[in-house]
């Protein structure tokens, strides 16, 4: 029996590495063709888009003309979208005890591209996707949005925000599409080994994986086969809802893995 997927059309924004390119691997697995949009990593998106069969389009999710030129890229290329991923997101690092450590600019900033950029490309998109059989849309959040944790109170925020658009816009545009959202936890990107070198990522990854229930540091990938699975029309049945994605970190907030324990 053909992948009920097989034929699609996903636009992943921010696609062109982490959990956006696992995402565009997994899609083009299943038969449907990804939009890789970025913003400064060409070389990246051109390379997954000969990878995947998709194309890669480059542009700012937080501006609305680049967002329309986007949708329209992708129905000029493959004539329809069906589905949407919003991955495109940025942060910035700040201790939240200290209050003077964000400025007004700094929640504006992180907002326009992961709340507004999300809202922006729904959006855009909405009229192609409302005319396929199959539509539907996946945020990416962060479980940053549910506690009020993560790398700044702003980033955390704006995730937060994110959660509650989701809902939003699953009750304003069902039952054409369906829209749901992804809170990972931690994610063992290359943007950590960037950051902290090598080195620094492996005792990251190991702290982690010593700390949550399912002993294990995930990678992009863990976060692209929920994505994959809330896009499936197999799941057709839910929108509207946020599935965290951490190794069951929730479970044990506040505790440390006991030694022996599974």
């Amino acid at each position: 029996m053909q992948d009920r997927m097989t034929g699609g059309v996903a636009i992943v924004t921010g696609g062109a590495t982490g959990i956006g390119a696992a995402t565009a691997r997994l899609l083009a697995a299943r038969g449907v063709r990804p939009v890789i949009n970025y913003a400064t990593s060409r070389d990246a998106a051109e390379a997954l888009a000969s990878e995947t069969g998709g194309i890669a389009v480059q542009g700012d999710v937080g501006d609305d003309a680049q967002c329309r030129a986007l949708a329209a890229a992708a129905i000029d290329a493959f004539g329809r979208v069906d589905f949407l991923v919003n991955n495109a997101g940025k942060t910035k690092f700040a201790n939240h005890e200290d209050l003077d450590a964000l400025s007004g600019e700094d929640f504006l900033d992180i907002y326009r591209l992961n709340t507004v950029g999300a809202f922006q490309m729904i959006r855009a998109c909405a009229p192609a996707m409302r005319e396929g059989p199959m539509s539907a849309v996946v945020n990416i959040a962060s479980v940053a949005g549910l506690h009020g944790n993560g790398s700044s109170v702003a980033y955390a925020a704006s995730k937060g925000a994110l959660i509650t658009l989701t809902q939003s816009m699953a009750r304003v545009l069902a039952p054409a599409i369906r829209v749901n959202a992804v809170a990972p936890g931690y994610v063992g990107t290359g943007w950590f080994e960037k950051r902290m070198g090598a080195e620094g990522k492996t005792a990251l990854d190991a702290h982690i994986a010593g700390s949550v229930p399912m002993a294990l540091a995930a990678m992009a990938e863990d976060i692209a086969g929920p994505v994959v699975g809330l896009l499936d029309p197999a799941s057709r049945a839910i929108t509207g809802e946020t599935q965290r994605v951490d190794a069951g970190a929730h479970l044990d907030v506040g505790l440390s893995r006991r030694p022996g324990r599974g």
